[in-house]
């Protein structure tokens, strides 16, 4: 993808505030400090469009960037441990539900987990709630880079597993050495019903 300009074009927290619908969208939902940031800035080739932070639950919001004038990728708040009131907390979920149950353009959701870490029950009801809604998920491994390559493959079957996925099906990702992005870009494409 041969990406001219991107944009960040608002924040809602209600559908009264999101952009007109006219537009494919793909969202990217996972957990506080999964490295969502990073990798939606790499598939851009930006540095600092989406802000990054090594402390958990910096968004709070659901953020729209637009894309070459023709789609747009929305970042999602993080779910699970976050330095945040829980109050604040409470009103995600049910912020991002509306969200995916209700958006028409919402094509895909891209779902990322940490190769380090093993799902938990919260990672496997994201998903077990975007097949409910009948979005298409494609989910991403980031920071490859901080696992051996030797690890990987094992890595990619022990999460495979928990989740009940081909291991082939996942993508490795990496924001330091773009480990992923060709294939990750790949991926998106098939969703997007853009010229």
């Amino acid at each position: 993808m041969n990406i001219k300009s991107a944009t960040f074009v608002g924040s809602a927290v209600k559908p009264s505030q999101y952009p007109p619908g006219k537009r494919p969208e793909i969202a990217f939902a996972g957990r506080s400090n999964v490295g969502k940031s990073s990798l939606i800035n790499t598939l851009l080739n930006r540095k600092k469009l989406v802000k990054t932070s090594s402390s958990p639950g910096r968004t709070q919001t659901i953020n729209f960037f637009l894309i070459n004038n023709r789609f747009y990728f929305v970042d999602l708040p993080g779910y699970g441990y976050a330095k945040v009131p829980v109050s604040v907390r409470k009103t995600w979920r049910p912020m991002v539900e509306k969200y995916v149950s209700t958006r028409e353009s919402l094509c895909a959701v891209v779902v990322i987990f940490d190769i380090r870490r093993i799902p938990n029950q919260a990672d496997c009801d994201l998903l077990s709630w975007l097949a409910y809604y009948n979005i298409p998920e494609i989910v991403v491994l980031t920071k490859a880079d901080k696992v051996k390559k030797s690890n990987h493959d094992q890595q990619c079957k022990q999460i495979a597993q928990e989740l009940s996925r081909d291991p082939s099906s996942l993508i490795l990702f990496s924001a330091i050495t773009g480990l992923g992005k060709e294939r990750l870009w790949k991926a998106i494409e098939a969703f997007l019903t853009v010229d």
